[in-house]
């Protein structure tokens, strides 16, 4: 893929070099859930392995001990998988890793502040992973940017052609960027990550979602001018109208081209609900594009074939596999949630 246009945010199926995770521990909040969120992370390096690197952060040397005795039961590929010491308080790396922009100089990386969701979580440590990452010495040489804009990598969606797509309750909240107008928080943008554009959604949220909707739990690029969105046809379930109202906003959405999105549903799954009884953010949307696949993330609903028939027909050049995530919503989060890829413009240093 070429970029005709500095500075420019590569979408999700341009090609990668890694995609990195954080390991849960013992020390964080999964709790009785961690072995089954072990696994699931054992499975998507599995499948992340097949055709990049996986790069892995663990909290000390004890803890990339266990991690690798973790991936020897899963046929993982250790030649792909390359290991880092950094401190984290939670495992959500898309949302605090830094995002990788193109230049007319090639690849640098941004560092856009983090503040624990809108200060709902400690975060200090997450804050700061962006910056520890450009200095560990495991990319080679790149530049850092960093922006005095709070974002959260989950919270935007790029076509890689210069249109964003997000939601103006998570962009625009007052307890991300309180002091800045809607017109300043897309100047910049555009100033750091290219976006010509933006499509804001007023409409659309998931039950147990406490990122203040971010747009990758809700709707997705895909290639070829595709959108697959977030669809509950049950009038019953309380996400029918909000999820009704935000399917309308994506008709009336037009491309650069001035067309109608191809627009493609992906059913909500039945609800999950955490031990006190409370609904948790399980949706399909929340898949990861690496090279060659797509990674759906499944729950053992009837729905999941039919997420991962019509993901298949949006990359048809892909496969698609499919990666447990029942053990890892009752953190709120998913498979998008839990990674973050670096295109191939970025190397590492290993």
């Amino acid at each position: 893929m070429t970029w005709d246009n500095f500075p420019c945010l590569p979408p999700e199926w341009a090609l990668q070099t890694a995609v990195l995770v954080a390991w849960p521990d013992r020390s964080g909040d999964f709790g009785s859930w961690l072995d089954a969120v072990e696994e699931t992370y054992c499975l998507l390096v599995r499948e992340i392995t097949r055709s990049e690197t996986a790069l892995i952060i663990g909290q000390d040397a004890r803890h990339l001990k266990h991690i690798q005795s973790r991936l020897a039961g899963y046929r993982t590929d250790f030649d792909r998988v390359c290991c880092v010491m950094l401190p984290y308080n939670d495992v959500w790396v898309r949302d605090t890793a830094p995002i990788t922009i193109m230049t007319p100089r090639g690849a640098a990386l941004v560092d856009f502040r983090f503040n624990g969701w809108g200060g709902k979580y400690r975060y200090q440590a997450d804050a700061e992973l962006a910056r520890n990452l450009s200095t560990s010495g495991i990319f080679e040489p790149l530049p850092l940017q960093c922006v005095d804009l709070v974002l959260e990598g989950g919270s935007i969606e790029t076509d890689g052609r210069g249109t964003l797509l997000t939601t103006r309750q998570c962009l625009l909240n007052a307890n991300r960027n309180p002091s800045l107008t809607p017109g300043e928080i897309a100047s910049r943008l555009a100033a750091v990550l290219g976006s010509e554009r933006i499509l804001w959604l007023s409409h659309g949220h998931v039950e147990g979602d406490d990122t203040d909707a971010h747009v990758d739990t809700l709707a997705r690029f895909c290639p070829g001018d595709t959108i697959v969105y977030t669809q509950c046809d049950d009038p019953t379930d309380s996400h029918f109208e909000e999820l009704k109202a935000m399917q309308a906003e994506l008709e009336a959405f037009r491309s650069r081209e001035g067309k109608p999105y191809r627009l493609v549903p992906l059913p909500i799954p039945r609800p999950i609900y955490d031990d006190d009884g409370s609904r948790l953010p399980a949706t399909y949307t929340n898949f990861l594009v690496i090279n060659g696949a797509v990674l759906v993330p499944v729950y053992g609903d009837p729905a999941d074939h039919t997420a991962l028939d019509r993901l298949a027909a949006c990359f048809p050049d892909r496969r698609v596999a499919s990666i447990p995530c029942t053990s890892l919503i009752h953190q709120f989060g998913s498979l998008h949630c839990m990674t973050m890829q670096f295109p191939q413009a970025v190397q590492l240093a290993v």
